[in-house]
């Protein structure tokens, strides 16, 4: 199987923080045996490696408190670390689980699964996501509200998933804490998706990799209270398929992509920073 992550090791990655591993990804290259598990000894040594990531610490220079928008890590604002009676939103967390795909030769073996949401819900009805939702007062951390909401969703066992990283919060467009966790589905085979159909209309798989391409990616500009930032668009098609990845679940993979193969995009993301309005309540959405 050709490497996706072959070149990589000459490569280094313009994100919010440095990123810091114990070896090169291109080391996976090298690697191809088949452990007693079922998984790849790549996946082992990546999950070996993500392990280590660390999300960069929040910056606190500014006076005014500011978020980011749909798609954006918080990371890049004071947000994430400055307690604010004004500003005090809901936790949630979505699941990047990865698997290796085909031996197609076409350098795109590492692959993400996401779902699009059911038509019926009322808000973000018919989006494409990754699986995850709302934390609950039950749950013990970040990993198990993402890895529960992916098995009432999509019916992926906890048990299949081998969580590997944590990454810094993205801020929703209703101002909702997303904390994405990389998981590795080391036996893809052991998973048959069984859709939660008051919530997901299905469940499909993309390269990870693509979301660092400009191919099939075009953006749109916006502006809040004085600042301008771009929201990305990637079409995507499977299977006879049509999907748009968009918004914050889009702004997630680039970031996810970025940290997995050590590089940035092939486009500009153009992440601002925004003011926090004066009453930021349940109502208060971003444009």
């Amino acid at each position: 199987m050709l490497f996706l992550l072959r070149r990589l090791s000459s490569l280094s990655i313009a994100t919010t923080s440095p990123l810091s591993y114990s070896a090169p990804l291109s080391r996976l290259n090298n690697m191809a045996s088949i452990n007693n598990n079922g998984s790849s000894s790549r996946l082992s040594v990546l999950a070996q490696q993500l392990r280590l990531y660390k999300p960069p610490p929040g910056d606190a220079e500014d006076d005014d408190e500011v978020v980011s928008q749909v798609g954006f890590a918080e990371s890049a604002t004071p947000v994430g670390n400055r307690p604010s009676d004004r500003f005090r939103p809901k936790r949630a967390a979505v699941l990047i689980c990865l698997f290796e795909g085909n031996n197609d030769g076409s350098g795109e073996d590492l692959r993400v699964i996401l779902t699009k949401r059911s038509s019926s819900l009322s808000t973000h009805s018919g989006e494409v996501s990754l699986p995850g939702g709302k934390a609950e007062e039950d749950d013990t951390d970040d990993a198990y509200t993402a890895t529960r909401e992916a098995k009432e969703e999509i019916g992926l066992d906890p048990s299949l998933v081998n969580v590997v990283a944590v990454l810094e919060p993205f801020l929703s467009k209703h101002l909702l804490r997303v904390i994405p966790v990389i998981g590795i589905l080391s036996d893809r085979s052991a998973f048959n998706p069984t859709p939660n159909v008051d919530e997901v209309d299905d469940v499909f798989d993309a390269p990870l990799e693509m979301f660092l391409k400009d191919e099939n990616r075009r953006s749109e500009e916006r502006e809040w209270m004085g600042d301008t930032y771009l929201i990305h668009y990637f079409d995507y098609k499977i299977n006879g398929k049509s999907y748009l990845i968009w918004g914050l679940t889009a702004g997630i993979l680039i970031r996810a992509a970025s940290i997995v193969y050590k590089r940035p995009p092939a486009f500009i993301e153009q992440n601002p920073k925004f003011k926090v309005p004066e009453i930021a309540n349940k109502d208060t959405t971003m444009p």
